[in-house]
């Protein structure tokens, strides 16, 4: 019986220590990230929006020039960006084109 009560003691330190080696310690001042937004492409290729470039150059598919890409952006939420032209979903005033 002693052998049990042992063994089980020994089961539960063990248990329990693997345990707290897997919490985050939460002793030491959380620093916040800051999200860096993705910095869009500039240059695509007209027959493959997959191929994007931040410099001039050609399609590796095709061969073609890439052209720039133009960037729209709301002129009252200049969050809201779209690389087509069209309406603001927040204000439905019309995106004009971001200048570089």
């Amino acid at each position: 019986m002693k052998k049990l009560i042992i063994l089980s003691a020994i089961a539960f330190i063990t248990t329990t220590g693997f345990a707290q080696m897997n919490q985050p310690d939460q002793t030491k001042p959380k620093t916040e990230k800051k999200e860096v937004p993705a910095k869009p492409a500039k240059y695509e290729c007209p027959m493959h929006a997959d191929i994007k470039s931040d410099v001039p150059g050609k399609c590796s598919k095709c061969g073609m020039n890439l052209v720039a890409v133009k960037t729209f952006v709301c002129p009252m939420h200049k969050d809201v960006t779209s690389n087509v032209q069209g309406k603001c979903p927040k204000c439905g005033m019309d995106l004009v084109e971001k200048k570089s």
